[in-house]
């Protein structure tokens, strides 16, 4: 429970831990429950502001940081790979879809004949914007009611944690 006395679901299991673990790991689980269900509801919701454009959520997210890397709007496909945390087997098949709808188109690379690139078409920006400001909608319902400074400071506070975490590969 905070300090100022909100609870949540994830409260109702810490006495079942509390009387088994040590602290800090009683911490660790409440840390990472609470990170699931948060990531779940985000995820809920822009994955239901997304199906109305005819989007998942991998190929949002392809489109999205093929946007992000500004004009000309392109990245090498090991690029877009690594900066989606995803191998290049899972984001091929999301670039097939995406090209088959006329989102991204995929070229050669004139600097280098081993790669090429992975763009976005002018249907592709124009798709990619719509879904981001769903996505911003989407962001927005879920945070409805919650106080900027709490998401400001869990914002932050998450930094902190995954800086250091993030640093370690998973098993």
């Amino acid at each position: 429970m905070s300090d100022d006395g909100i609870r949540d679901e994830v409260d109702a299991l810490v006495p079942g831990w509390t009387a088994e673990l040590p602290p800090r790991l009683v911490a660790a689980l409440e840390l990472s429950k609470r990170l699931s269900r948060v990531s779940g509801l985000f995820e809920q919701a822009i994955r239901a502001e997304l199906s109305e454009l005819g989007l998942t959520y991998a190929e949002f997210d392809v489109l999205a940081a093929l946007n992000r890397t500004g004009p000309p709007y392109r990245l090498k496909p090991s690029e877009l790979s690594r900066s989606l945390f995803l191998t290049s087997g899972g984001i091929s098949n999301v670039l097939q879809r995406l090209e088959a709808g006329g989102h991204v188109e995929r070229g050669a690379n004139p600097g280098d004949g081993r790669s090429r690139w992975v763009g976005l078409t002018g249907a592709g920006r124009e798709l990619v914007a719509t879904a981001l400001d769903a996505s911003g909608r989407a962001h927005l319902e879920v945070l409805a009611g919650v106080p900027d400074e709490a998401v400001r400071h869990a914002a932050d506070a998450l930094r902190d944690v995954l800086a250091i975490a993030g640093r370690r590969s998973a098993r």
